[in-house]
């Protein structure tokens, strides 16, 4: 399986680079750090898909994500679905930002993307909204999700919860997390074993 790994962050490209380097691998990786945001990160995205020129099978998304009360700091979470939390639009108007992007993973949630670093109270806002109790919250997934589409290409997101805004946690309490975990082995070792 030939997957194109997208990283937003530098701290996220260096973490799986040093997770991949040097091992023997059944599938093979091009990584790419797309920045931060949804735009940044799907012009990054289609950018690395046509330099490629049709080469991967598959986008993973990896890093670090905000989760709703529920998981953890340091668990690994694979959700099933990418939604946007911050389109204020009809459902039916504009369907490519409201509808929900299927994704390749073993978790029964939703990854909601939005321009946003969210607290506490932001999440409690759109677990009202959209009736969940479990999701996880990232400023890129469902972006890189419309890229990925144009080419026809599945998306997996494996995410290390960093922070648990409800609980408690900021961006410092982010920043700390991010600091002390950055071995991305398991993110590895689930990409190895997805079908």
């Amino acid at each position: 399986m030939r997957y194109l790994v997208v990283t937003p962050t530098e701290r996220e490209y260096r973490n799986m680079s040093a997770a991949i380097e040097g091992k023997e691998l059944k599938n093979s990786y091009t990584l790419v750090r797309t920045g931060v945001g949804k735009a940044l990160s799907a012009a990054n995205t289609v950018m690395a898909i046509l330099r490629a020129d049709g080469e991967f099978d598959r986008v993973a998304i990896v890093g670090y994500a905000a989760s709703a009360i529920g998981y953890k700091r340091g668990d690994i979470v694979t959700p099933r679905v990418a939604r946007y939390y911050d389109c204020r639009i009809p459902g039916d108007f504009v369907p490519e930002l409201t509808e929900p992007y299927p994704l390749i993973g073993h978790d029964d949630m939703s990854i909601w993307t939005g321009d946003s670093f969210v607290d506490g109270e932001m999440i409690a806002a759109v677990k009202a909204q959209y009736g969940f109790e479990a999701g996880l919250f990232d400023m890129e997934s469902t972006a890189v999700c419309q890229a990925a589409e144009l080419f026809d290409l599945p998306v997996v997101v494996v995410k290390m919860i960093s922070d648990v805004p409800e609980e408690g946690d900021t961006e410092h309490s982010y920043d700390e997390f991010v600091d002390s975990h950055s071995d991305f082995g398991a993110f590895v070792e689930y990409l190895e074993e997805l079908r």
